[in-house]
């Protein structure tokens, strides 16, 4: 038996009856075990309904009742939404690049390419906008987590009143799942010990299977089921993330679909492709080799791909392509024979991994196809979370864990020294910015700049194939990411709810482009009219077709120097008409005075509604900033049992202080070896260990300098206390960060001691002044992952030797009030104006903060 009811259904089953509550539908008889039925969808979950059977003293005269099972509306599609990482306007086949992307094409082909979907410069603020549909300085994600700082806009919460389109989902009868990045989760709550409820997890996600963080290497990752660490690559040599997340993704479709085959899914599916590090198989980087795309450099490759898009009709005709940007870049012809060769080893591995992280998506397309439900799928593939990126510096990187510690132009004979094993797991690669650049086309800059569309303007294709009936066609409407959920609500019947938990909801700030999905609205004017974008103090304002943006002053790899301290006025703003300046290529702001006061009005108000107040120019400062870590406020751990797992935001953190550790340990007969205490691995990290029964400490210093220090003697078997202890020359950053990272990363001086007899003595002229490897964990008598020194030992190198107790104490350097007066003075004289002529200390120019652990 099927019935239609509304108000009526609503009323029977006990349920709220609040406007705009969608109609219901009830199936089977209710009161019996087969019976489902949708809700309103206001509150959620949904209210408990009231029982509907008869209880009489015994159960023979009494009549059981079951609440109906909770479903979508009947013509709800499952839902299968795609976004990949760090990848720009140019780069798929699908919108005129020449890295193939099949499955891309597929969909574009099945249904609708989309040109003007934008992001917001950066990985996971776009990933906040998405899955909320709210702006993501609203949803607590003007910054990556790992940058967060203590205001509503930037501290890398998602609020609860803001729930995500998992929980809205799921509470409406989705069986929802999670695949890949997450990076929505902040780094001071992503230990073993929680809290979950910032997990995909907590935020309506029943499944999750992928990694936590902004990047991972694809060949060993910090990977997680749900919200525990697992392992599969251990034993598995060729192993890599980008094949078994897709093989993860089948097996749960197939899981669904054979234990319940009417039951609607909700895919969120994010490859770590083509973030850093480009980690594809041996398969795909011949593949891509032989065919030779970029043996004519990076200016040829933007002017292919410029003439490509204007034959597919992606871009207008009458775009126009600027010129090299020579000051900024060199051009390809002023290379030498080595860069050439390296740059295209970096470039291939790169367009290696997108092309494999495509094929990989094509399979799990070709799974809902097989399952008989691609007719009934809405499958959304956006093309990159931001521009391409340009964080591997002008010349590229081996190991992006360099650049993020300062160093973003390491020699070209050094990196010649990783050339043959170019995005092999010895390797945390990153390519040159030239070939971001013309990935980016026809835009200018990259990834991290908000102000230009080379690094907020996507493209996307959206197929459905029982509903999008304009196969193949074009859609050229203003949009932003935070329209996806608007549009994901309106195609399955399903409202934004009025609570989630008992918490009122903030309004959807997106704008639903689901009427495009109508051949009749190809030509309709955008429904979204205004969004601003900021990130780091670069910012702009579209409104109904005009670009208010800030002029670039920053590159990515430029992240170290002293920050804009008046983002919103210290600027030279620009102008462009979008609705005849495709590209953004021409400012009329000189022309245009009057327009251009009104749009910055316009963009104040916006960033007060959402929260995009204060605004920070700082960069690589807020990774050192102070943050609610585990540790904060602590000084000094014991550890008497094995752990491992412990990501980097939620441990002890040594960069930037003195510090010792301390081991009482018991050697047995025959010697021992093993890892005591390690954090970081193969591309930053230290580890203090034993070696032939020889205690070590070793620092390995972003893979291109191993000091170490090493006992000479082997302890003999019984009780031994072994420490390492490192006296930092510089100030720290206990109330402070540095406008020049200069000021970060001195040196000091470490000595090794055995039973209170030092054995090893060595001053270090550096030490690393931003983060260890950030994918790795602080692991206790074993070490996961990657080794800190693969010439002493191959992980887990359990420790053999019996631990009674390990300590680590921290000595924090402390201001004097005589320097706290300096800073403030210098803060002061910068925000008059004076950036850059700080008074400083001990040489190095220094930015006060509002003071706080860290």
């Amino acid at each position: 038996m099927k019935s239609t009811v509304a108000l009526f259904a609503a009323s029977l089953l006990g349920m709220a009856i609040i406007a705009p509550a969608a109609a219901q539908t009830v199936t089977g008889e209710l009161g019996s075990p087969s019976a489902t039925t949708t809700i309103p969808g206001d509150q959620l979950p949904a209210p408990q309904p009231k029982f509907g059977g008869e209880i009489e003293n015994d159960a023979l005269k009494s009549t059981p009742w079951w609440a109906p099972r909770i479903v979508p509306p009947e013509d709800a599609p499952n839902i299968l939404l795609i976004i990949t990482d760090d990848a720009g306007f140019g780069v798929p086949s699908t919108f005129g690049g020449v890295i193939p992307t099949p499955a891309l094409d597929r969909v574009a082909e099945m249904g609708l390419r989309y040109t003007n979907i934008h992001s917001t410069a950066l990985c996971s603020p776009t990933r906040a906008a998405l899955i909320t549909g709210r702006n993501h300085h609203s949803a607590g994600f003007g910054v990556i987590s790992e940058q967060s700082t203590g205001f509503p806009g930037y501290n890398s919460i998602i609020p609860e009143d803001k729930a995500t389109v998992g929980r809205v989902l799921l509470d409406n009868g989705y069986a929802t799942a999670w695949f890949g990045k997450d990076h929505n989760t902040p780094a001071f709550a992503a230990s073993s010990v929680g809290p979950f409820d910032q997990w995909p997890t907590g935020m309506g996600f029943e499944y999750f299977y992928g990694f936590v963080g902004g990047d991972a290497n694809q060949w060993q990752p910090n990977l997680f089921r749900n919200t525990t660490q697992i392992y599969p690559f251990e034993g598995k040599p060729g192993w890599n993330l980008v094949t078994a997340m897709a093989d993860d993704a089948i097996d749960y479709l197939n899981r669904v679909n054979q234990t319940q085959p009417d039951k609607k899914f909700f895919i969120k599916y994010a490859p770590g492709a083509t973030h850093a590090p480009h980690h594809p198989t041996k398969e795909w980087v011949k593949k891509i080799g032989d065919m030779h795309l970029f043996d004519e450099g990076y200016n040829k490759l933007r002017e292919q791909i410029f003439e490509n898009q204007k034959k597919l009709g992606v871009i207008p005709q009458d775009t126009q392509l600027e010129a090299w940007p020579s000051d900024v870049i060199e051009d390809w012809d002023k290379l030498d024979a080595t860069q050439k060769k390296l740059f295209i080893r970096q470039v291939e591995i790169f367009a290696a991994y997108a092309a494999y992280s495509d094929h990989e998506i094509g399979r799990v397309i070709q799974t809902i196809e097989d399952m008989g439900k691609l007719d009934d799928t809405l499958i959304i593939y956006i093309n990159g979370d931001n521009g391409t990126s340009a964080e591997g510096g002008l010349w590229g990187t081996p190991n992006e864990v360099a650049y993020f510690n300062g160093i973003s132009k390491m020699p070209i004979d050094v990196q010649m020294k990783w050339y043959d094993v170019w995005g092999t797991e010895e390797t945390y690669n990153h390519m040159s910015a030239g070939w971001s650049w013309a990935f980016d086309t026809p835009f200018t800059w990259f990834k991290q700049n908000a102000s230009k569309l080379g690094g907020i303007r996507q493209n996307m294709a959206v197929a459905w194939p029982a509903r999008i009936k304009d196969k193949g066609g074009h859609r050229d409407q203003f949009m932003h990411v935070i329209d996806v959920v608007p549009t994901i609500l309106e195609v399955t019947g399903i409202p934004a709810p009025e609570t989630v938990d008992g918490i009122t909801q903030a309004p959807i700030e997106g704008t639903s482009f689901a009427y495009t999905f109508d051949k009749e609205n190809e030509k309709e004017p955008s429904r979204h009219k205004t969004q601003y974008f900021e990130m780091m103090g670069q910012w702009a304002l579209y409104h109904e077709g005009w670009l208010l943006s800030t002029k670039v002053n920053r590159a990515p790899w430029e992240a170290f120097g002293p920050a804009n301290p008046d983002p919103l006025n210290n600027q030279v703003l620009e102008l462009y008409d979008l609705t005849r300046d495709y590209s953004q290529s021409q400012n009329i702001a000189d022309k245009n005075p009057d327009k251009v006061q009104e749009m910055k009005e316009l963009f104040i108000r916006e960033a007060e509604e959402y929260e995009v107040f204060p605004m920070d120019a700082s960069v690589a400062a807020r990774i050192v900033a102070p943050r609610p870590n585990i540790t904060a406020g602590r000084t000094e751990f014991t550890y008497t049992h094995p752990m491992t797992g412990l990501p980097q935001g939620d441990s002890p953190s040594i960069l930037n202080t003195s510090y010792t550790f301390t081991a009482e340990i018991e050697v047995p007969e025959g010697g021992a070896e093993g890892m005591i205490v390690t954090s970081g691995g193969r591309f930053g990290g230290y580890g203090f260990y034993l070696k032939d029964s020889k205690p070590v400490f070793l620092w390995n210093l972003v893979d291109l300098k191993r000091p170490k220090w090493e006992g000479p003697d082997a302890l003999a078997p019984g009780k031994h206390t072994i420490e390492f202890d490192f006296k930092y020359d510089g100030l720290g950053v206990g109330t402070l960060v540095y406008n020049s990272m200069s000021g970060l990363g001195r040196g000091g001086t470490g000595t090794l001691s055995v039973d209170g007899k030092v054995v090893s003595t060595e001053k270090l002229e550096r030490t690393m002044p931003m983060i260890l490897q950030w994918d790795e964990s602080f692991d206790i008598g074993s070490d996961t992952l990657t080794g800190v020194n693969d010439a002493d030992y191959k992980p887990p190198f359990a420790l053999t030797a019996r631990l009674d107790k390990l300590t680590l104490k921290i000595d924090r350097p402390v201001l004097s009030e005589d320097d706290i007066k300096k800073l403030t003075a210098a803060q002061a004289a910068a925000t008059d104006g004076a950036a850059g002529e700080a008074t400083a200390i001990d040489g190095q120019p220094v930015q006060v903060v509002q003071p706080g652990p860290h």
